[in-house]
């Protein structure tokens, strides 16, 4: 969806990876802190307009949202009042389940944070703990009058996996860990297209007009009794990928007899 369903042209934003020197480490009591970093670049005005907490509540939603289609939808993510969980295609695969989340803003720094409570992907001694994940914007001065820059950081800190306990701190480091880092990085270059979807509960979402044309004011949040699934499969897309790999192993088979 176009960033604030406008229908003419978007204009397209500069987004460089600018990630700190150590942007993943693991301390010795196995507790990891990845951090992420871009620097977007975009008309001043467009800035203007995006900044407000309907949309860094929007900002969130994108960050799910590309999460589960660079995965065909295998990852999906499931609203509820209290929690974000985050599976594999369904329950009972609970991967990741995260508090409600927490925002902070204001005119120059706006923040969402999710802590983390528990699921597969978390070692016991991180479930219910400090750890979270983090999205941190930041407006930072410009060298161009009608340009504005600001720097995205996309943050996980006191997270304990549980496949460095299970296996070991070296596998985890180059399966799990690098898969995060660029996946993270897709979705900062994804950010240039200033393109943010639409939030799935509408906490921040801005009063539409009520019927009858008196200027009444209707509210538009959604209340989230009932679970909310971010996240689709495409099974023809998937099935045609195992076809082609399953026709690739086959072939290979053959060659080699």
């Amino acid at each position: 969806m176009r960033l604030l369903n406008r229908r003419r042209e978007r204009r397209i934003a500069d987004s460089v990876i600018h990630d700190p020197e150590e942007h993943t480490v693991m301390d010795e009591h196995g507790a990891v802190r990845s951090v992420q970093a871009a620097d977007i670049t975009m008309p001043a005005d467009e800035l203007e307009q995006i900044w407000s907490p309907m949309n860094l509540e929007r900002l969130a939603r994108t960050y799910w949202k590309y999460l589960s289609r660079v995965t065909l939808g295998l990852i999906r993510v499931r609203y509820t009042d209290r929690e974000r969980v985050v599976v594999l295609i369904g329950r009972p695969l609970i991967l990741l389940r995260f508090f409600a989340p927490e925002y902070e803003m204001d005119a120059d720094r706006g923040i969402v944070r999710w802590r983390i409570n528990d699921g597969i992907l978390v070692a016991t001694e991180g479930r219910g703990a400090d750890g979270y994940l983090e999205i941190d914007v930041q407006r930072c001065p410009s060298e161009q009058p009608d340009r504005a820059q600001v720097h995205v950081e996309v943050e996980i800190a006191s997270f304990y996996p549980s496949l460095s306990t299970w296996v070991a701190r070296w596998f985890y480091s180059n399966t799990q860990s690098r898969i995060h880092v660029l996946v993270t990085h897709g979705f900062l270059r994804s950010l240039a297209k200033l393109e943010l979807e639409e939030s799935a509960v509408g906490r921040f979402a801005e009063p539409q007009l009520g019927a009858g044309g008196n200027g009444a004011r209707a509210a538009t949040h959604r209340h989230t009794t009932e679970p909310v699934t971010v996240g689709d499969t495409p099974w023809p897309v998937v099935g045609a990928l195992a076809a082609g790999v399953g026709l690739a192993l086959l072939v290979a088979a053959r060659r080699r007899g």
